[in-house]
């Protein structure tokens, strides 16, 4: 069956992400491949392509196409890596992961939308992703260490347990600020040394759990920002 879409998902590759200097040609081939408008609800669906976050309820968002392939470009990803997603939100960050080839392990802190991506995603056939419920600052234990952590939401500073789960050489891509403006970080473990690099300027959806904010802390930057 024709691909409604598919103009429009080539249109966001070309002018959206390769134009705005994403050079890594598996990630683009990736978001070419994976349908984005799958992951959004049909209210939204018109916007899926388009160069900014989209709503998918409960207050929470599907990041913007060219954030996606920035975090997934710093993250390096190799064919048979084991990588840890925090931050499932629609499960369309992990499908990307996944269609380059690694065995991704998605953590969500809100089950119905843990629930609704882990249904999106084995529908369309993404079997090397697996979703998981829980505090997503805490990490992932049973299946670490890992060669890559991407975190899809803003955190105060980094996680320690984070970063004890990375692989030796592997590295953390992580939005750190406050709760209005962030950088997006990339952290590279180097034995017990880490070094950090500062990418773009950014603003996700607070990480809420014991090493990030609390629900307190969301509802104050609402109301602040």
């Amino acid at each position: 069956m024709p691909d409604p879409f598919e103009a429009e998902r080539r249109a966001m590759v070309e002018e959206q992400l390769r134009r705005r200097g994403i050079r890594d040609e598996r990630v683009l081939e990736a978001m070419l491949r994976v349908p984005r408008h799958e992951f959004v609800p049909a209210p939204f669906r018109f916007m899926a392509y388009e160069d900014r976050p989209v709503p998918i309820g409960l207050s929470e968002t599907i990041s913007q196409p060219y954030m996606v392939a920035v975090m997934t470009e710093a993250a390096a990803v190799k064919p048979g890596d084991k990588v840890l997603e925090v931050g499932t939100g629609a499960g369309y960050q992990a499908a990307v992961l996944a269609t380059l080839g690694a065995q991704v392990w998605s953590i969500e802190r809100n089950p119905r939308l843990a629930a609704r991506a882990r249904e999106v995603l084995s529908a369309l056939g993404y079997d090397s992703v697996q979703v998981v419920e829980g505090d997503g600052t805490e990490g992932y234990p049973p299946a670490a260490p890992y060669q890559a952590i991407v975190v899809t939401a803003a955190a105060p500073s980094v996680p320690q347990p984070l970063l004890d789960q990375l692989a030796d050489g592997g590295r953390l891509v992580i939005p750190v600020g406050d709760l209005q403006r962030q950088d997006l970080e990339v952290l590279t473990k180097h034995g017990v040394d880490t070094t950090v690099e500062v990418l773009d300027p950014c603003q996700f959806v607070p990480l809420i759990g014991r090493y990030g904010w609390t629900e307190e802390d969301r509802v104050r930057g609402y109301r602040n920002g």
